[in-house]
């Protein structure tokens, strides 16, 4: 292999992974959408096209107790407002185009983040 050939694979395998990186930080959003609802309520909350990043916080006053994940990601539920673990328990899981609801005696969810 000459030398020319060697640097040009090189140059060329560098430009690939500064542009792999470029793109890992750009808005990627979710596609579909999320549905909440909270205990024996009418108002449903509809998040769509939400961003992959961060902890989102489900603008229901006293938070959601069923929620449908009809987007192509998973998600995890948090009974806290910043995702963070509640009384060392983990979040709730919930697949793509999956259902979940709490149990009566359970506390409702404040925030979610995306699986990506």
């Amino acid at each position: 292999m000459s030398h020319s050939r060697r640097i040009a694979i090189i140059a060329g395998s560098a430009a690939l992974l500064l542009t792999a990186t470029a793109c890992s930080g750009l808005g990627r959003s979710t596609v579909g959408m999320l549905q909440f609802r909270g205990h024996d309520s009418l108002v449903e909350l509809s998040y769509s096209n939400t961003l992959v990043r961060g902890c989102h916080k489900i603008a229901i006053p006293k938070g959601a107790t069923h929620v449908e994940n009809n987007t192509l990601v998973d998600i995890v539920l948090y009974r806290t407002e910043d995702c963070r673990k509640a009384d060392k328990v983990d979040g709730t899981y919930v697949a793509t185009t999956l259902s979940n609801v709490t149990a009566p005696a359970s506390m409702p969810w404040r925030s979610f983040s995306v699986i990506h």
